[in-house]
């Protein structure tokens, strides 16, 4: 059966009139090591809200209709443009981004959640917000995220990865990468970037990742997720949940 939880599918007349939350995928397009393509990030933001949005896609009976947005795929990266491949918009580009889309998005759709999947957005998605809910919209950010996991292209990544995109990752090229804590690399990063601390590009290791450990992460992002657009509870930095 052909699935109706996405935006791109729709034509106009099928949301005229309606209560719409809109899931908007928001990722990065920068290098993820020598083993993950370089889309890592909006493929996972994309995956978790396609999966939220068809879970409560049989919700919608008493009018709201929860869908998914084509990905915003690039973001703020510029700790990662020491490595070929990466393209960055920059964060004064990005939250200009994010809020025109924002007013757009919220002159037919009534909430709004930007479902980020590249850590390096998240402060300038949490100014975007909070300028979109001061000018009235019931706009939200939910980060792609667990408890535990490592910071980049380790295995939490790569395990998802080779759940969702198992083809497009190049397991026998991964290599341990930079295990320090993150808070212990930031000052060096700050002036050189991820290629001051690791000249393959990845913080963690992805020894040992699965796609059985991806599926279980990957539930745990998409159930969290549901969760806080069933109970739509905005904190103070408008994360939601």
């Amino acid at each position: 059966m052909e699935r109706r939880a996405a935006l791109g599918q729709l034509c106009w007349p099928e949301l005229s009139g309606r209560s719409v939350t809109l899931l908007v995928p928001l990722g990065a397009t920068e290098q993820h090591g020598p083993h993950l393509p370089l889309d890592t990030d909006s493929r996972i933001s994309t995956v978790v809200a396609n999966q939220v949005a068809d879970e409560l896609v049989d919700e919608t009976g008493s009018g709201r209709a929860v869908l998914a947005a084509p990905g915003i795929n690039y973001g703020a990266s510029g700790e990662h443009e020491g490595f070929a491949g990466t393209i960055s918009l920059g964060h004064e580009a990005l939250h200009l981004m994010l809020v025109e889309y924002g007013r757009s998005a919220c002159r037919w759709a009534d909430r709004l959640v930007f479902v980020n999947g590249h850590g390096g957005n998240g402060a300038t998605v949490v100014s975007a917000v909070r300028r979109l809910r001061y000018e009235g919209r019931d706009v939200a950010w939910f980060p792609c995220g667990t408890s535990g996991g490592d910071a980049h292209a380790g295995i939490t990544e790569t395990s998802v990865l080779l759940h969702v995109s198992p083809s497009d990752v190049a397991l026998s090229a991964a290599e341990v990468g930079n295990t320090a804590p993150i808070g212990t690399l930031l000052e060096s990063m700050r002036s050189g970037g991820v290629a001051a601390v690791s000249a393959n590009g990845v913080l963690g290791d992805p020894t040992g990742a699965s796609a059985e450990h991806g599926a279980d992460l990957t539930a745990t992002m998409v159930g969290a997720l549901t969760t806080a657009v069933r109970d739509w509870s905005v904190g103070e930095t408008g994360r939601l949940g």
